[in-house]
């Protein structure tokens, strides 16, 4: 068809539309103006209150005289809803290296496996296995170039290398504490008021796992997103061992009976 047989539209009779106009004009480009989310790290002046992950847990790790002691719970929830009674929370980087989860299941899975693949290549690199500062510091790296975009993460590399027991926390924010005991998550009150009162110098290998387990175990009664089963790890000059692995409703009945006794 030829241009000049084109009949511009400004030139048609205007025809009266059977649908009535719309009450408010469509959304142009960019995100819609009444219920979209805005992406992570977008400065948007959109009413609303954006998204916000409600998560919570309880884990522990501290250092005593023969290692480190790990402790988590088994909990997952969605708001007010529990997902799961069985998640297992703690990453096993490598022999000698824990890593454990607080805030979302995805993002401490994800770059916790992706530090266990780093560490491997390190290892293979130097001929030894990576130290726990290291592997922190690697970690807080990686989280570091994402930070303000909505990652949530808080968790403890927990491990042995030829300085000793070695404990860091990290977060999303990629802050990197060292410390002797940290307890994570929606329980952690409740888990570092135990931990006060029984952590001693002298401590043995089983009165520590049982201070650890006592600690999850009274965080989870009193802590509505946490509870499941508890899990206690130990490491030493050998490596990561799991101790023990207990419901809650089975230590509910041990200490119950303890209290009664007593």
């Amino acid at each position: 068809m030829a241009l000049a047989s084109v009949v511009r539209s400004s030139e048609l009779p205007a025809l009266p539309s059977p649908f009535p106009p719309l009450a408010a004009p469509r959304d142009g480009s960019g995100f819609p103006q009444g219920f979209a989310t805005p992406a992570w790290g977008f400065q948007s002046s959109l009413p609303g209150p954006g998204l916000h992950l409600l998560h919570g847990t309880t884990t522990l790790a501290f250092k005593f005289d023969h290692g480190v002691i790990v402790a988590v719970d088994s909990r997952a929830t969605a708001g007010s809803y529990i997902s799961s009674q069985t998640v297992r929370k703690v990453i096993e980087i490598n022999p000698y290296l824990l890593g454990t989860m607080a805030g979302g299941a995805a993002d401490c899975s994800f770059w916790e496996r992706l530090l266990a693949r780093q560490c491997r290549v390190y290892e293979l690199r130097n001929k030894e296995p990576i130290s726990v500062a290291a592997a922190s510091k690697l970690l807080a790296n990686m989280v570091y170039q994402y930070k303000g975009m909505g990652l949530s993460m808080g968790t403890m590399i927990c491990g042995w290398d030829k300085r000793g027991p070695g404990l860091y926390y990290v977060d999303n924010e990629g802050t990197r504490v060292p410390g002797r005991a940290f307890a994570v998550g929606s329980g952690s009150t409740y888990a570092y008021g135990v931990l006060d009162r029984g952590y001693q110098a002298g401590l043995e290998v089983e009165a520590a796992c049982d201070l650890a387990r006592r600690a999850i175990y009274q965080a989870a009664r009193r802590d509505a997103y946490s509870g499941g089963r508890v899990t206690v790890y130990h490491i030493g000059e050998n490596g990561w061992r799991r101790i023990s692995t207990d419901n809650m409703a089975e230590l509910q009945e041990r200490y119950a009976g303890e209290e009664g006794n007593a």
